[in-house]
């Protein structure tokens, strides 16, 4: 076993499974697409470790661990149609298009999408679509099966929790520094949904503006 491929066994043996990520095609989608082709590279070498990794622009990597539990908790089938905001490096843009029907990923910074397109063109995603585009305005009620969003938020926005289909779950990191809630929202009816609260964390702000 290489030094690069000891790394990645160990990051979903040694941290992800620990953070009670027991999901098979989770784990498998985890080992199958690689950290590493998603990293910048000046931190290469933190490719498979817990860590936050900057990306530019106030952005940033999520740690394996969340990553892992984000994708775990939201119970992605094979025909789902997933909105991921915040597309970042565009790793967990690949881990949703590996585990689901369609994946519409939005980022409000032009070079982030940039620098993901690029990091996803060695694995021919047909199913995946990145756009510029600024999730606080999206209007597209009743959906999504899924939403990720990949950074933190002050307030819930009320059009993503419409975005999702009735039965739609949402992975959302809500509150503010140095202690937000990672929290599970799920759609049981036209005007019901409910939380639940997954782990204790702190991350960076969503961007607002599509200029940003």
């Amino acid at each position: 076993m290489t030094t690069a491929a000891a790394a990645k066994f160990n990051m979903i043996e040694q941290q992800i499974r620990p953070w009670e990520v027991l999901d098979s095609r989770v784990l498998s989608t985890l080992n199958l697409i690689d950290r590493a082709d998603f990293v910048p590279p000046a931190y290469r070498g933190l490719a498979y470790a817990d860590c936050q990794i900057p990306l530019g622009g106030g952005a940033s990597m999520l740690p394996p661990t969340i990553e892992g539990r984000m994708l775990q908790s939201l119970l992605i089938e094979a025909d789902d149609h997933v909105l991921e905001v915040g597309t970042g490096s565009g790793f967990v843009s690949a881990c949703l298009a590996s585990l689901a029907g369609q994946v519409h990923s939005i980022d409000s910074d032009a070079a982030i999408i940039e620098f993901a397109r690029g990091n996803l063109a060695q694995y021919n995603l047909s199913n995946l679509v990145i756009e510029q585009a600024n999730a606080f305005e999206l209007d597209q009620p009743g959906t999504y099966d899924a939403i990720a969003v990949g950074a933190s938020v002050a307030e819930l926005p009320q059009n993503l929790k419409l975005a999702l289909k009735i039965g739609g779950r949402m992975f959302i990191i809500l509150g503010h520094s140095p202690v937000m809630q990672a929290l599970l929202i799920s759609r049981v009816s036209e005007n019901e949904w409910i939380t639940r609260s997954l782990f204790e964390t702190d991350l960076p702000r969503l961007h607002r503006a599509a200029s940003q």
